[in-house]
């Protein structure tokens, strides 16, 4: 799988990363692959949670695809800012980085669909703002990236109506709270 760090993932020391997933699932599976470059994440944030949040995003928004992987790399400002400045031109650190690979179906093996990266100081100070946990504003923030792995967007009012609506239940079987008030919305008050 293709890596955005001048250090592979494989490079890192044993502790650091983590091979996880949430296990056998019906119809499709997701293998995570975290590494944490920040140490910041390891206090605030359960590996395992943000396992499933990527699982369970990827069975809401996959449909019925073979299991795939992805990358999911834990890391500080600084570096998600250098990323940010490398691959989409803007010089400043943001809370989530999603990288879709355009790849093949795999013959044998689970299909690689790409890298998604969260920046702690900046998902901890949103979460700050928010009055959340961490961990809560993080799951959301891996469920954002993954549906970005699987070609959800957010351009338009009818596309992020569409992609805030399957955060909102993504999120709900996690139980955590519906970030957007969708839930006390109508849908005619969105579109």
């Amino acid at each position: 799988m293709r890596r955005l760090t001048d250090k592979p993932m494989g490079a890192l020391k044993p502790d650091s990363r983590t091979q996880l997933d949430s296990g056998p699932r019906p119809a499709q599976q997701l293998a995570v692959d975290l590494a944490h470059h920040s140490p910041e994440w390891v206090d605030e944030v359960e590996d395992g949670f943000l396992v499933r949040a990527a699982n369970e995003a990827y069975r809401a928004g996959a449909g019925s695809t073979p299991p795939a992987e992805l990358s999911l790399l834990l890391t500080s400002d600084e570096e998600i800012r250098d990323l940010n400045k490398t691959w989409r031109g803007r010089d400043e650190a943001t809370n989530v980085l999603s990288f879709p690979l355009d790849t093949p179906s795999c013959e044998q093996g689970p299909r690689p669909v790409g890298d998604v990266v969260l920046a702690f100081e900046t998902v901890a100070r949103e979460a700050g703002e928010r009055a959340i946990p961490v961990s809560q504003h993080a799951a959301h923030l891996v469920v954002h990236g993954v549906l970005h792995l699987l070609g959800y967007d957010h351009e338009n009012d009818s596309q992020a109506y569409s992609m805030e609506t399957l955060e909102v239940q993504v999120l709900n079987a996690l139980g955590i709270p519906d970030p957007y008030g969708l839930e006390a919305m109508t849908s005619g008050e969105r579109q």
